[in-house]
């Protein structure tokens, strides 16, 4: 059987900029791009580095309410934990 290291993605949430973002990699980060509400950065190569969701409590609602009792809300250190 072929056994694969789960990885646990941490989430951090800045409340007074409202933004939420997790990183993906440590790699040096090229450029961005804005998608909506959504920040992308990403390396030389366009490998996405670290996204940043913007007016994050509106998406936060709408996660929580399509994933039910999947999304865990950690609230010491402002963290989510999907």
């Amino acid at each position: 059987m072929n056994r694969t290291k789960q990885k646990t993605v941490v989430v951090n949430y800045e409340p007074e900029a409202d933004v939420l973002w997790w990183e993906m990699s440590k790699a040096p980060i090229d450029h961005a791009e804005e998608m909506g509400n959504m920040v992308v950065h990403f390396t030389k190569k366009n490998t996405p580095v670290l996204v940043e969701i913007l007016e994050a409590k509106k998406f936060l609602q709408t996660a929580r309410h399509l994933l039910g009792s999947r999304l865990k809300l950690q609230k010491s250190g402002a963290r989510a934990v999907a």
